[in-house]
């Protein structure tokens, strides 16, 4: 019988596991405070984590510890590449907005490929905290969480970083652009 669970190989894990902790010691910024053993265990004790993880590696995203809930127990986990990841470009927002497009549709949308991963996108907020972290997206944009009252008008949220600051635009939902894609966060 061929198990459906979503499990990573001893050597992928560790694979993994190595670049988690490389890029966890040298952005310790990110994460003041908390320890990589603490979080290797809490990893280790959630394989299925461990595979969305590695899906935001692979596409890209670069993910690093970002805090941790004290209330729940979680760790807090961003895409934390330069850049949009770049395996997440080129889409439009969510799954209606593609539909509406009646050519050169995109090959997917962020909305749809987050829940596919297993993270969710960054909510505008989120997004400002990650870029109290460094600065990230001075070339490219990544579509944000939008409110539903904006949504139901057609139209979408995306951030960036220029001349120093965080900017917050809009777009048609069904747009799409080599340049954006979009960021998630996991918890863990």
């Amino acid at each position: 019988m061929i198990s459906s669970k979503k499990e990573l190989s001893a050597d992928q894990r560790q694979e993994l596991l190595n670049t988690l902790k490389a890029r966890f010691e040298k952005n310790m910024n990110r994460h003041e405070g908390l320890d990589w053993k603490q979080v290797q265990a809490k990893l280790e004790s959630n394989p299925e984590k461990l595979w969305v993880l590695d899906d935001m590696e692979i596409t890209g995203g670069e993910p690093d510890v970002v805090g941790y809930d004290s209330t729940t127990g979680d760790y807090i986990f961003y895409d934390c590449s330069a850049e949009s990841p770049k395996g997440r470009r080129s889409v439009c927002y969510d799954r209606a907005a593609w539909e509406s497009r009646k050519e050169h549709k995109p090959a997917n949308n962020a909305v749809d490929m987050a829940a596919d991963m297993g993270i969710e996108l960054l909510t505008e907020e989120q997004y400002r905290k990650l870029q109290q972290f460094g600065t990230f997206d001075t070339k490219t944009s990544s579509w944000v969480k939008t409110p539903d009252t904006i949504r139901k008008l057609g139209g979408a949220l995306f951030c960036d970083c220029r001349y120093g600051h965080v900017f917050v635009y809009h777009n048609g939902a069904e747009s799409y652009y080599a340049a954006r894609g979009f960021r998630g966060s996991l918890r863990v």
